[in-house]
């Protein structure tokens, strides 16, 4: 006889798991702290190239006047 339903019914729900973003790679890279974002010429560049690609924190994008497209892609 075929079961059916959910065979998952009640278990719980697996953990997916949270890749860092590039933004937090390349922090973590340049061996930057959160009070040395802003004073890092090598970010800016990086996020201003990037800005409309991946994730930046928006302190930073405000911080140092980087306007988001948002009809980029």
């Amino acid at each position: 006889m075929r079961r059916r339903g959910n065979p998952n019914w009640g278990r719980p729900v697996p953990s997916v798991l949270a890749f860092p973003t590039e933004f937090e790679r390349l922090v973590k890279r340049l061996r930057l702290t959160p009070k040395n974002y802003s004073d890092s010429i090598e970010l800016k560049t990086w996020c201003q190239r990037n800005k409309n690609r991946c994730y930046i924190p928006e302190v930073l994008l405000e911080k140092w006047g980087i306007e988001v497209e948002l009809s980029y892609g």
